[in-house]
């Protein structure tokens, strides 16, 4: 019993360190081209907040939340921008970049004439675009606390909420790029992602829906990544943060094992 047990803490440090070392081959790989892209997509949400969010707003005197507080309409549409960039920043590394290395570059044909298992090599690819995805969070953490739409204590909880978020939307765009054959394919999963930040109660509360596109939208993560850093950045959630908590645990799990074996099949065929 303590062999096994020995066995699997040494396993999971190797597993550990394999991972890493699938970051660090990105890391090492960094064009400063890259720091420009970097910087596209932390601008695109940033601009939505302050289009939408603070222009729409003027017009709007904003929203009552479930516990009866008010509102400002820039300060409900901001937790869905920290969420929808968190998204956006995973699935930019997880689909296009992590989808070209697998089917035009070969890379992961040569890494695992190593050591290192197609499940590593999926964990360490979600590590390094977490990479991006926590930066995009934290700075617009910080945009939100600069225009008094959340505070600071409310920040520091939210962030690894976001991180969460991200960690969710790699794993699922993981494996959907292994079931892509060609870049067009990629058309259907950019319509499916805008239709997700539009109708996740990014910029109305999903009440406002009808009743059967209500439910639908309350089952999709992008609202329930929504409602979680919303219910953190402003208030009212209560105990429902756990579902959501919960749902987005589950969907990184499923997402992760689906990307595992769909690579085992790809890689060792």
């Amino acid at each position: 019993m303590v062999t096994l047990v020995l066995s699997r803490l040494l396993d999971v440090s190797g597993t550990s360190r394999r991972s890493a070392s699938v970051v660090g081959r990105n890391v090492a790989a960094l064009k400063p081209v890259y720091w420009l892209l970097l910087l596209s997509g932390f601008v695109e949400p940033v601009l939505y907040l302050f289009s939408i969010g603070v222009g729409v707003g003027k017009l709007i005197d904003g929203f009552t939340l479930p516990d009866g507080r008010p509102v400002a309409y820039a300060a409900f549409v901001a937790p869905a921008m920290l969420a929808s960039s968190a998204m956006f920043g995973a699935l930019a590394e997880t689909t296009f970049n992590f989808f070209g290395k697998l089917k035009y570059l070969k890379l992961y044909d040569g890494i695992i004439a190593t050591p290192v298992r197609p499940i590593e090599i999926a964990l360490g690819e979600l590590g390094w675009a977490m990479v991006r995805g926590s930066a995009y969070s934290a700075a617009f953490l910080v945009v939100m606390v600069a225009m008094g739409l959340t505070t600071v204590g409310r920040a520091f909880l939210a962030f690894p909420a976001a991180v969460l978020v991200g960690f969710t939307f790699g794993a699922v765009g993981m494996a959907l790029s292994t079931l892509m054959r060609s870049w067009q394919d990629f058309d259907l999963m950019a319509s499916g992602q805008f239709a997700l930040f539009l109708f996740s109660g990014t910029f109305v509360p999903a009440e406002s829906y009808p009743a059967l596109l209500h439910w639908v939208v309350e089952v999709s993560p992008l609202y329930r990544s929504v409602h979680l850093l919303r219910g953190i950045c402003v208030g009212g959630a209560g105990w429902w943060w756990l579902l959501d908590v919960a749902y987005l645990l589950v969907l990184t799990a499923l997402g992760l094992a689906a990307a595992s074996r769909r690579m085992n099949r790809l890689l060792y065929q």
